[in-house]
């Protein structure tokens, strides 16, 4: 996301500014002085650090007593900013990565390329790159940072680290899933939390059945009303009569159908089916959506491929997975841009949606996050105006900032290549560009292999399942 600056800032000319153009302003000096308190802050952090090291280090001495010289130092900070000595360590600590490991990414935020969310993403995703490839990181990583918000460049960080490494995904999965396990942490009042460390596709798998057979039971619940169900005789059950009616939510459903599978080996009670038996729910199997390219399904590369929605998953995780699948979408990606262009399946509606599904990922709105799969598919320039229903006038919005582009001054238009330029009422001018997808695609510069089609889309493109 970028922004052309304080354009609309002065005069009354532009859309609402003569409302709130000093607020904003005031709001502008108030973000630079964050800012400049914010840098000076992290160097004096990472200066308090350094004093620790020195001074432990004056006689010589280190290890243990390096360590009490900066928890000395951190309690004493912590007195004066009303922090606790923890807290107030483990930002000293990061600072000093920040500024003496990651010195690139410093200088961008100090110059506002990036913002602080950026740095503290870049040195969480680095801290599993090898020293040897960091710099090339950093500077690939600021170039990812210029170009979305904090909260969507995890993803592409992620995949960048996972190129980079001197590893290859497989191998590091293997000894991360050498790791798995299931642990119980207890809160308070009668309530604890079970935390499960698994491969991504398990986990997601997981999931999406507990979600499933959780919306079979909103939807039998719809279905039977408060009443109950009636026996095949017709008449109502009075037992089921006398229960009140099911009012649990999708989190309630989806915690308690996983306690009756891991207890009962089934869900003990099956509202689609209204006995005490394992019933429709028992037929519902998990389904996970994979993105891969070609090369790593016919086993040329060992490049992770993209659980979608989920994360990266291993190359022999999913080409284990797509010797069970039935149906495929072929998923062509422009080599330039690596965005996908075009489905080759027979329905066009559903294509459509699919491909816009693919290639937005979450709501088109400058920052905002939230899913595709949860937003509506929005014509930019409106049907009833004359929009055509086509990927290039259409993409996804979550229910707030579709009402917000219908019912205030906010402005979009498409620029190509599935590119939105968001105009705000005050005349700021935001591009929200096509989401980085993890899984990068790239074509072999090699020549095709000899059953290539003339003029077809190369060989090496994705097709997810």
């Amino acid at each position: 996301m970028t922004s052309s600056g304080d354009r609309g800032l002065e005069g009354e000319g532009a859309s609402g500014g003569s409302t709130h153009a000093e607020a904003f302003a005031g709001f502008a000096e108030a973000l630079d002085l964050f800012h400049v308190g914010d840098v000076a802050r992290m160097r004096a952090l990472a200066e308090l650090g350094r004093s620790a090291l020195r001074e432990a280090r004056r006689d010589g001495v280190r290890g243990m007593a390096s360590d009490m010289e900066l928890r000395s130092v951190a309690a004493e900070a912590a007195g004066m900013a009303r922090l606790t000595d923890r807290r107030l360590q483990g930002e000293i600590d990061h600072a000093m990565t920040v500024i003496d490991d990651y010195p690139a990414v410093f200088e961008a935020w100090v110059a506002r390329r990036i913002e602080r969310g950026h740095v503290d993403v870049v040195v969480r995703v680095g801290a599993r790159v090898p020293d040897e490839v960091r710099s090339a990181y950093e500077e690939a990583a600021i170039a990812v940072c210029e170009r979305d918000v904090p909260s969507r460049v995890r993803g592409a960080l992620d995949a960048l680290a996972a190129r980079l490494h001197t590893q290859t995904f497989t191998e590091r999965h293997k000894a991360a899933a050498a790791e798995r396990c299931v642990r119980v942490f207890h809160g308070t009042d009668g309530m604890s939390n079970l935390v499960a460390t698994l491969p991504t596709v398990i986990a997601a798998g997981m999931l999406d059945r507990l979600t499933q057979m959780g919306q079979s039971v909103k939807d039998a619940r719809v279905a039977t009303g408060p009443e109950g169900r009636a026996d095949a005789a017709g008449a109502a059950d009075a037992a089921e009569v006398a229960e009140p009616a099911d009012t649990r939510t999708m989190d309630q459903l989806r915690a308690d159908i996983l306690g009756d599978l891991v207890l009962g080996g089934a869900s003990v009670v099956d509202p689609t089916y209204g006995t005490n038996r394992d019933g429709g729910l028992g037929a519902i199997r998990a389904r996970v959506q994979v993105a891969v390219t070609a090369e790593t399904l016919m086993g040329r590369d060992e490049n992770p491929a993209e659980a979608v929605g989920a994360g990266l998953v291993d190359a022999e995780t999913v080409r284990q997975l797509a010797g069970q699948v039935s149906e495929w979408d072929r998923l062509f990606i422009d080599p330039v841009t690596r965005t996908p262009v075009e489905i080759d399946t027979y329905r066009p509606t559903a294509s459509m949606k699919k491909l816009l599904m693919a290639r937005d990922q979450h709501c088109r709105f400058p920052g905002c996050r939230r899913a595709a799969i949860r937003c509506e598919l929005d014509h930019t320039i409106d049907y009833a105006l004359g929009g055509h229903t086509h990927i290039f006038n259409l993409a996804h919005l979550c229910q707030r900032h579709h009402s917000m582009k219908q019912f205030t001054k906010w402005e979009v238009r498409q620029v190509g290549g599935g590119a939105l330029e968001w105009t705000s009422p005050l005349g700021r001018i935001y591009r929200e560009d096509v989401p980085m997808p993890a899984v990068c695609f790239t074509i072999d510069t090699a020549d095709p292999p000899p059953d290539a089609a003339p003029g077809g889309p190369p060989p090496d493109e994705p097709p997810p399942f």
